[in-house]
């Protein structure tokens, strides 16, 4: 039974802790299952009068004082990498019961029992590929968690990130980096922290507010070279969510709220003969497209890789397997950092 059977069945009051856009989309699929949520609640000292889908937004304590801790099932519908905040929804998940829904950040894909099952061969060959015992954990506890919903579960799979990095990476050799996704070049200062011999990184940016950040940024650091674009699998104009969001990406289902027209590269393209040592894809739900793109630079230098796998449900099998059959030398692993719900999942590649 997944969590969205088990909500179903529940004899229990469902409330949710917290509103916006994972609200929404946790929203539409309890509709999709028949599931009522009664109450919204936040943390005592952030509730100010705010209303969500026509219900006043209140206290946990209060909520908790008119149903009673124990008849309550609680459902988070917010992401945070904050310390004080994963607390938080520690401490309610002690008090109550209380799950975090797993709903993509792109794409309509849910994970379910009948997804698991759909895909179940290409789950374990995925798991199979992978290169050692934590990988095989992880990759296991992760799709226990988007089944079950359970924070205990989720916060199993979670590793020390600049431990991973020196543990995994070779940051002492890299010489030329590609950033792709580099925000306002929070992940560039990081490697120029972490490698010691960096000379340049390409970093590419296609949101016009987080490049004029980024392009700050490389005014007083001249080895980062700011470009503004899209990853993509070729040389192209693509349509861009504009809301600023650090989320936002290619609007591939058309279902962005506000657009703007983005140029968008091939890697391949951009670097074309050029020996790169490492690349990091962390662009919201493109990374199929962005690896298509970037194929031969990989196959003819074979550059340490990190991947985001957390943007879509499918990611998490179909990029591995991508990246194996791209490059079958390269060794997988994978680790996840600190974050609720299972975000900041990343596949590692490299031969060495």
């Amino acid at each position: 039974m997944d969590l969205w059977q088990r909500l179903a069945v529940t004899d229990k009051t469902v409330v949710m802790y917290g509103m916006g856009n994972g609200a929404d989309k946790i929203l539409a699929v309890c509709e999709k299952y028949g599931i009522e949520v009664k109450e919204f609640f936040a943390s005592d000292d952030f509730v100010r009068g705010q209303q969500f889908h026509g219900k006043i937004v209140r206290r946990f304590s209060d909520v908790c004082e008119q149903y009673g801790a124990e008849n309550l099932v609680v459902l988070v519908s917010f992401a945070s990498s904050l310390p004080d905040v994963m607390n938080n929804i520690a401490h309610v998940a002690s008090v109550c019961e209380t799950y975090i829904p797993d709903v993509p950040v792109k794409g309509d894909t849910l994970f379910c029992e009948a997804y698991e099952r759909e895909h179940a061969d290409e789950l374990q060959a995925a798991c199979d590929a992978l290169a050692d015992d934590r990988s095989r954990e992880v990759f296991r506890g992760v799709v226990e968690f988007r089944r079950t919903g359970r924070l205990d579960v989720l916060l199993s799979t979670q590793d020390n990130r600049e431990s991973v990095m020196r543990e995994l990476l070779h940051l002492d050799d890299y010489k030329v980096a590609v950033d792709a996704g580099a925000y306002d070049g929070d992940t560039a200062r990081e490697l120029i922290e972490l490698c010691p011999h960096m000379e340049c990184i390409w970093a590419f940016e296609p949101d016009r507010r987080n490049f004029r950040k980024l392009s700050a940024y490389a005014e007083s650091e001249a080895r980062v070279k700011p470009i503004n674009a899209a990853v993509w699998n070729k040389t192209t104009t693509l349509i861009f969510e504009d809301s600023g969001n650090r989320n936002a990406g290619v609007d591939t289902d058309g279902k962005a709220r506000r657009t703007i027209e983005v140029k968008a590269m091939a890697i391949d393209d951009r670097k074309a003969g050029e020996r790169v040592d490492y690349i990091k894809y962390d662009v919201e739900g493109s990374e199929k497209e962005a690896l298509e793109g970037s194929a031969r630079t990989i196959r003819e230098y074979k550059p340490d890789l990190l991947i985001s796998l957390y943007h879509r449900t499918e990611d998490l099998h179909e990029l591995i397997l991508q990246v194996k059959a791209l490059c079958p030398e390269y060794r997988l692993y994978v680790r996840r950092y600190p974050y609720i719900p299972a975000w900041d999942l990343n596949l590692y590649a490299t031969v060495r």
